[in-house]
């Protein structure tokens, strides 16, 4: 007997239906239905309401904290109440991200993001540098960066284990091929970005054996795209198009136009990741906060160190899919597994990301308009 019943107008990667139930069983999702199948089998059953559309739960790859808190941190409370607001506002997968800062500083943060990730807390962690070009460090603190050093490489697989899921770096960098082997021989997922690369030098290191599988936050830290001078974003499409990467893409309507959000989902659809790029002030007004080492001003909603590079997102993964529906016109769906499905499958997460039988009860249900109505998480109601 299942411990629950969620009906609506179900949307994932598996199961599409104007009229499903999802059967929840302790922490797991026992089965997904049409209501028609699921009334067969339960005649004596009164029939559950209809909660409106049901989506599987976020899972929001590239976040740097929000609603106060911060995963940059070595205060495991701190980064717990990041990743529990984030859960309790649709993005019940969230994968901490680590700002470039001391590599001693980077090592004991991700010791600490490890002990949440083995509780469940957090999907995984993804160190954003500190292996980046300067040229396009964006709001990474330039005094911190470095080339690619095997030694920390190996300090910060050692301190994040099997939970260290993604690595930012730029190919351009002397020992990239040594460090971005290194990672891939440790499980850890190798993404490209902040880079002042050309277009077939990126292309390159996104062929298979070329080492990275996964573009942070396209267009965002790059050369931007030109007819005659292409550049990382051309070439980061152009991989994604073929099926060898998936494209980071920050849906706040501020790190992209939304008609270039929809130029990525033409070009390179199922690879596309939704993510927040989210910190400190997401969810929260106008204000001072900060992002690792540096001190950022939110003004009008846009994030900001002193230099005027953004600092990040301020808004949820949940509205970051209405934004690509309603801005970019993105297919429901496929705004759906941009922040679903096709996360969940470039960190290699096999327990999240859809609604079928055995996978995580992480269900969200939401209105027409997109907006959140309950979380379920782990089969326990957050909302």
């Amino acid at each position: 007997m299942s411990d629950l019943t969620i009906r609506g107008r179900i949307v994932s990667a598996s199961a599409t239906m104007d009229d499903g139930v999802v059967s929840v069983s302790g922490a797991r999702i026992a089965a997904v239905q049409s209501f028609a199948q699921w009334r067969a089998g339960h005649l004596d059953s009164p029939e559950p309401p209809i909660s409106g559309i049901v989506l599987p739960g976020l899972v929001d790859m590239h976040n740097h904290g929000g609603f106060g808190y911060r995963f940059d941190t070595v205060d495991g409370a701190d980064a717990r109440a990041a990743a529990e607001s984030h859960h309790a506002r649709g993005s019940t997968t969230v994968v901490a991200s680590v700002v470039t800062g001391v590599g001693a500083d980077m090592v004991a943060q991700t010791a600490v993001l490890r002990k949440l990730a083995e509780e469940g807390v957090l999907g995984g962690i993804h160190l954003e540098g500190p292996f980046l070009s300067e040229a396009r460090c964006g709001a990474q603190d330039p005094r911190f960066l470095r080339d690619p050093d095997p030694e920390l490489t190996d300090q910060l697989l050692a301190a994040g284990g099997a939970h260290l899921r993604v690595l930012t770096i730029a190919p351009e960098l002397p020992g990239y091929a040594a460090v971005a082997r290194r990672l891939v021989d440790n499980g850890v997922v190798v993404a490209l970005g902040h880079s002042e690369t050309d277009f077939t030098s990126f292309l390159e290191a996104l062929r298979p054996n070329g080492f990275g599988g996964l573009v942070t936050h396209l267009a965002n830290g790059m050369p931007p795209l030109h007819h005659r001078d292409p550049g990382p974003v051309a070439a980061a499409l152009v991989a994604a198009a073929a099926g060898h990467a998936t494209v980071e893409l920050i849906g706040d309507g501020v790190h992209v136009d939304p008609g270039f959000a929809a130029l990525v989902f033409a070009t390179a659809p199922g690879r596309v990741a939704l993510v927040t790029d989210a910190m400190q002030a997401a969810g929260l007004p106008d204000g001072e906060y900060r992002l690792g080492p540096q001190p950022v001003t939110v003004r009008d909603g846009v994030a900001r160190i002193a230099n005027g590079s953004i600092a990040g997102g301020v808004s949820t993964l949940l509205q970051c899919v209405a934004r690509a529906v309603r801005e970019s016109g993105v297919p429901l769906r496929d705004a759906v597994l941009a922040a679903t499905s096709t996360p969940a499958a470039a960190l290699g997460l096999t327990d999240v990301g859809d609604l079928r039988a055995g996978q995580f009860a992480d269900i969200l249900t939401v209105d027409d308009s997109l907006q959140l109505r309950r979380v379920l998480r782990r089969g326990q109601w957050l909302s």
